[in-house]
């Protein structure tokens, strides 16, 4: 059975020598996740979360992003919804899925919890990396059109990592899988209006994919035909799964080295709309008050979640290509200012906005979920048209944030929470991640927002 294949796979990597190249991308991953977590900490559900599981805080050995003590569940809880919640985390591009949050949130937590070493974790987080966007290729694109990837299949990579730090056998390890399985969830529903969910959709499978693999260790035991059985998670939750995808060239090709790091602080989606305006303006010159009417066209997987015209709040915003590439072309980028009232209420901003049209194009819909690429077209004040197709977003493998650029994103989003003393010694020691002996993070004072941008 699949779940029994996965977890011989898990087993092998805890002692495999792996490709250096492997080891570098895993360190990228956390790098790009603190970058996350740090920001993400300081607002909702995060800050809510911790008014509601305050009995599970204060003791235990895992942490919080400020250093506060939590159970392993609980740290794996918040701390996978808070890198969820400012939409810089990262995504395997052809499960329609980010990893990082919940994952990293949970091998963590498991690590912290247990004192193991950076190599370790990281092994944790690669073995996560490997079986969860597999699972995620064999379901897609179907399973997308009503479910949250980072919930449902994030919650197979955690109880993979989890159980690599916990050092379970194969059979055991078959067991969290399955177990899991049933536990997975997160509707594409509750994020197409200003609410919580989404990141809690994150901090729910670095959650269940622990307990699974905790509750797994002292003999929990799980169904293990749940993924291709006749009523289990493939049938249920997507048609025509091809399990095949989920141990092709397993342990021989890593997925974790072809990730895509956000360069915008917004859903993926709209991307490679922000990325083919800026090219527009940067290349021709123009101002935004120039433009007279401006038509973005992309895939339907991203027009049906993304096309918002008038966002209510800024989880809504995030969620509008309308908003985010009006903020581009305005402003110049889309950080987190971009979501803040002032900006939300730019009347700049609203007017440009309300120039885009938005349409889906059948073309590009075909290529999807390996191409994430749209159509521009900026019509000025003056009459002159301007076009340009965005064939992938920066961040993408085919253009990737380089390491001294993801070092800068990093420094960029945790400074002003950590300070800079703190982020810089923090990054220093994510780069030797494996040589550390424990990952057990401190910092000289609980973070906070030091400056609003």
């Amino acid at each position: 059975m699949l779940v029994h294949q996965l977890a011989e796979y898990a087993v092998k990597e805890q002692t495999s020598k792996l490709p250096p190249e492997v080891w570098h991308h895993a360190k990228r991953a956390v790098i790009d996740w603190y970058a996350s977590l740090l920001p993400g900490s300081l607002v909702t559900p995060a800050t809510v979360l911790e008014q509601a599981l305050a009995e599970d805080l204060d003791h235990g050995k895992a942490r919080l992003a400020s250093g506060r003590a939590a159970t392993l569940r609980a740290a794996a809880l918040i701390n996978g919804a808070a890198s969820h919640s400012v939409e810089f985390d990262d995504i395997y591009r052809d499960a329609g899925y980010h990893p990082g949050s919940p994952i990293i949130a949970a091998a963590l937590a498991a690590a912290q919890a247990t004192g193991a070493s950076g190599e370790l974790f990281l092994r944790g987080v690669i073995v996560g990396y490997e079986i969860s966007t597999r699972i995620g290729e064999s379901v897609m694109p179907s399973h997308y059109k009503y479910w949250h990837t980072t919930g449902t299949i994030g919650s197979f990579g955690t109880a993979a990592a989890v159980a690599t730090i916990l050092k379970l056998n194969a059979t055991q390890i078959a067991h969290a899988l399955a177990t899991v399985a049933t536990m997975a969830a997160g509707l594409q529903q509750a994020y197409r209006m200003q609410a919580m969910s989404k990141p809690l959709h994150s901090g729910h499978a670095a959650e269940v994919g622990a307990l699974a693999a905790m509750a797994a260790a002292k003999g929990m035991t799980g169904a293990t035909d749940i993924l291709e059985g006749e009523v289990g998670f493939g049938n249920a939750m997507s048609t025509g799964a091809d399990w095949s995808k989920a141990t092709r060239d397993l342990g021989k090709r890593y997925n974790i080295n072809v990730m895509t790091f956000k360069n915008h602080g917004c859903c993926g989606h709209t991307f490679a709309p922000i990325d083919g305006a800026l090219h527009l303006q940067k290349t021709h010159g123009f101002k935004w008050s120039d433009i007279k009417r401006m038509k973005i066209a992309t895939y339907k997987a991203g027009t049906d979640i993304v096309n918002n015209a008038n966002p209510e709040g800024d989880y809504q915003a995030k969620f509008s290509v309308q908003y985010v590439t009006a903020h581009a072309l305005v402003h110049g980028s889309v950080r987190l200012v971009a979501f803040s009232e002032s900006r939300m209420n730019d009347s700049n901003v609203r007017a440009l906005l309300a120039k885009i049209e938005v349409e889906t194009d059948p073309e590009l819909s075909k290529n999807y979920p390996n191409q994430r690429a749209a159509h521009v077209e900026v019509e000025l004040n003056d009459g002159t048209v301007h076009k340009y197709f965005q064939p992938t977003r920066k961040g993408d493998p085919e253009m990737p944030l380089t390491d001294d650029e993801l070092n800068e994103k990093y420094l960029e989003l945790t400074e002003p929470v950590l300070g800079a003393a703190d982020a810089k010694k923090l990054l220093e020691s994510l780069w030797s991640c494996e040589k550390l002996a424990d990952v057990d993070f401190k910092f000289t004072a609980r973070p906070r927002l030091r400056a609003a941008g």
